[in-house]
């Protein structure tokens, strides 16, 4: 994880991390610490509930992303982002001001204007924190730029929270509330100074304010690409799904457990965690780049753990209560459910980090931030759609850990759904687990695979899984053309068919199939798509590279793309290869994590794309290791 860490020493980055962390902290400490001094100071302040007041002020502070999200996204892809940033800070200081106000002339109007100001706040700064992402980072840094960003937000709602209580509480004169504020604001401000000038990808767009319209519009934008949507729609689920644990923390806490306040600060602190670590780590494990695979690998998470957290939950109240902390932490019971969050948490960093890198990275760079403002605004329409959902199953009788459990299994739903419209994530979820369980692959070269752009990928074929290794090894999907046996292969072939692959017969056997298999990879390269073919026609049974078929040659010939040389190395003698019989027959014969190797060459010029050149240069890139 040193290398994301490394970018909170660098200007392009760092400010703007102080930035938005500051931001969100500021946000939580105001709003926790007005939710507390409307639930236990209620009376000071209005006659009406205490329950009707603190719905109310959330309802305030999510209200603005509705309105005002859309113009937002306009005005982030319209003006230097950097700019828009200091200036976000500017009102913010203004905002406290008038918090400062309010708390001064004890107006709870003002204060609840303070407090729709803040949303107003957050939902201007939104477009901004992501779309800047990809302009001032790599797209080998996105992730781990990413997965510090949702670790820092995280970290700074669960101290802003615990700030904003602590002060409500424990000032003498909640004025102090909004001087703490200022403070944090006006650092802030001062952070942002340092943000680097981010230029407009659409200085010529014109601005309109209404937000029934636009919003529709940068719904059709974030539409256009189905990935990119069905992304923004998973991250939109999994607020929601978070916001529903988290609302209930209280109840849980006190009716459930049986603790005191002190223990629902224990579980939004562990679950935080979790979210931090789980977020951090995604930069480890997709070995810096954007790896979707680990989005069906959180879900996973998701949804047993949340499941065993309604298993594990007390069924019955222990005595005492409220329990201390101390006396909480004696129980066993709550060990497995404090594991449970923590392991939430962590799956929630490896589902929503990926999502949000790719929504990033696939939007066309130029209404970016519109497509990030049509995400905050499916978000919040989520997180109220749940938060209603939640209260009618409550209020129909559901118990807390009932609700976990329904909501876990909704959680499967959604997952199952979404990976059966988009195949990718699932298909990259096989080759992330494939070089992470049963191998360890080494990589060298991988960025002579071109970001962009056509180009015919060979290489050696060791085993049935080739295609898999590749396809994880490449920051982009590429369609295989393989033997028409192996497509037709029941389990093996259904993973080949939803990559896409092109199914080759030889002219003897099938010469329609032949040529239709050629036409489709033109039509591939055509569009800009990588094709990957294996010239030897066949999977080694001896360790050793068949001579290379013509095929390549031809296919160059009548569409000229660059062809780029890989060459596969430690996977003779696996599981999938033909080493002493026929493959697949021997289970674990070399164990699971054993090493293997991809090296990809430098691309190759059509002309000089001949099967005897093509050979000669992946027998070199192999060399003695089989």
């Amino acid at each position: 994880m040193s290398s994301q860490f490394g970018l909170l020493k660098v200007r392009r980055f760092a400010p703007f991390f102080g930035t938005q962390f500051l931001g969100a902290f500021n946000d939580n400490l105001f709003k926790n610490a007005l939710i507390v001094l409307l639930t236990f100071q209620a009376a000071k302040w209005t006659a009406i509930a205490p329950g009707v007041l603190t719905n109310l002020a959330a309802g305030i502070f999510i209200l603005p992303f509705f309105l005002f999200s859309a113009t937002a996204g306009q005005l982030a892809d319209k003006y230097d982002k950097a700019k828009l940033a200091r200036l976000v800070k500017l009102l913010e200081i203004l905002i406290m001001a008038v918090a400062l106000v309010g708390f001064s002339l004890h107006s709870l109007s003002v204060l609840l204007s303070a407090l729709f100001l803040l949303g107003l706040h957050s939902t201007l700064f939104g477009p901004v924190k992501y779309a800047i992402l990809p302009q001032h980072l790599r797209e080998d840094e996105l992730v781990g730029g990413n997965a510090l960003v949702e670790a820092g937000t995280f970290v700074a709602i669960l101290v802003g929270t615990l700030a904003g209580g602590l002060l409500a509480g424990a000032a003498d004169h909640p004025v102090w509330v909004a001087y703490a504020g200022l403070v944090v604001a006006l650092l802030g401000y001062l952070c942002s100074r340092g943000i680097p000038t981010a230029p407009p990808p659409a200085p010529e767009l014109q601005v309109s304010l209404n937000p029934l319209s636009e919003t529709w519009r940068n719904i059709g934008f974030a539409r256009e690409n189905r990935t990119v949507f069905l992304s923004i729609l998973g991250i939109s689920w999994f607020w929601l799904y978070g916001a529903l644990f988290l609302a209930q923390f209280p109840a849980y806490a006190k009716d459930v457990l049986g603790g005191s306040e002190t223990s629902v600060t224990l579980l939004l602190a562990v679950f935080t965690i979790g979210i931090g670590l789980g977020s951090l780590l995604c930069e480890r494990l997709s070995a810096g780049h954007v790896e979707i695979g680990l989005v069906p690998f959180g879900s996973i998470g998701l949804t047993l753990f949340g499941i065993d957290l309604a298993f594990a939950s007390p069924t019955r109240l222990p005595a005492g209560v409220p329990l201390s902390l101390g006396g909480l932490l004696a129980l066993h019971e709550t060990w497995r459910v404090l594991f449970d969050l923590f392991a939430l948490g962590l799956f929630g960093g490896f589902f929503i980090v990926p999502l949000y890198a790719l929504i990033q990275l696939r939007s066309a760079p130029e209404m970016r931030a519109r497509i990030i403002a049509a995400n905050n605004i499916l978000k919040a329409l989520f997180m109220v759609v749940g938060s209603l959902a939640a209260a009618g199953l409550l209020g129909d009788g559901l118990s807390i850990p009932a609700l976990f459990g329904v909501a876990a299994v909704c959680n499967a739903a959604v997952a199952v759904y979404i990976y059966s419209l988009v195949p990718e994530f699932m298909l990259r979820f096989i080759a992330w687990l494939l070089i992470h369980s049963i191998y360890r692959l080494r990589q060298q070269g991988a960025a002579n695979i071109p970001e962009e752009g056509p180009a015919v990928l060979i290489c050696n074929h060791v085993s049935f899984v080739d295609p898999l290794v590749i396809a994880a090894a490449s920051r982009r999907p590429i369609r295989f053309v393989m033997d028409y046996r192996i497509y037709r292969t029941p389990l093996i072939g259904f993973i080949f068919r939803h990559m896409h692959a092109i199914p080759i017969a030889p002219a003897r056997e099938d010469a329609a199939m032949l040529e239709a298999a050629f036409e489709e990879v033109a039509r591939a390269l055509g569009a800009g798509e990588l094709v990957a073919i294996f010239p030897e026609g066949r999977i080694t049974d001896n360790g050793e590279l068949y001579p290379f078929r013509p095929g390549v040659q031809r296919i160059v010939e009548r569409t000229p793309v660059p062809v780029i040389p890989l060459a596969l190395q430690g996977l003779w003698g696996s599981f999938f290869s033909r080493k002493d019989g026929p493959a697949m027959s021997k289970p674990l014969r070399r164990g699971l994590f054993s090493k293997i190797a991809l090296t990809v060459g430098r691309p190759v010029a059509p002309e000089a794309a001949t099967p005897e050149h093509l050979q000669e240069i992946v027998t070199g890139l192999r060399g003695d290791w089989r």
